[in-house]
């Protein structure tokens, strides 16, 4: 995420990258995901060495599924009328977003920028059929180095005791290790 985060900030000219750790994704399975206050540690570590990088704790602090439009919603009440907003994602997550809580109002929020995943298919014809141009207008493709690493893997190497050096910067790699986080 990291990677992806720095490409869409230099390719986009963003002035700065808001991560924001999910406390119940709808479209997702929480077993298994270490609980919120360590996951919100885990991005404060991670990003702590990049100007540009933020953490916010609104969907952690919210009760209730995490959805996507309330929290643009949020910052949409709390930035200048005039501000831009784009969401980083993979194209395999993109490909979802017609199943998502009020799809139609996101895409109006938001522009997507969507990383290029390895073995993920690209054709975004399903999404410009759902949303017409405002599809064409907000979805963006972002070009990134290409790397295979999700959490779920990551978190399976911990559970196993593979290495991740190098996936992971090192401060959070010692958070998990000291937290047994994983294990």
């Amino acid at each position: 995420h990291l990677l992806i985060a720095e490409a869409a900030r230099e390719e986009y000219g963003l002035e700065k990258v808001i991560f924001v750790p999910a406390s119940h994704p709808p479209h997702k399975d929480s077993r298994g995901i270490a609980a919120n206050q360590l996951r919100y540690d885990m991005v404060r570590l991670a990003i702590e060495d990049n100007p540009f990088f933020f953490v916010s704790d609104v969907e952690l602090v919210r009760a209730g599924p995490s959805y996507t439009v309330d929290t643009m919603r949020y910052f949409h009440e709390r930035y200048p009328e005039d501000t831009e907003f784009y969401f980083i994602m993979g194209t395999d997550t993109l490909l979802d977003l017609p199943t998502w809580k009020y799809a139609d109002e996101l895409m109006q929020l938001t522009h997507f920028l969507s990383a290029l995943r390895p073995r993920y298919r690209t054709d975004l014809s399903i999404l410009t059929k759902r949303f017409g141009s405002s599809a064409r207008e907000n979805i963006h493709l972002l070009h990134t180095p290409e790397m295979e690493i999700s959490a779920t893997d990551l978190r399976r190497r911990f559970s196993t005791g593979q290495s991740t050096r190098y996936l992971l910067p090192s401060a959070v790699q010692q958070y998990i290790q000291a937290n047994e986080i994983y294990q």
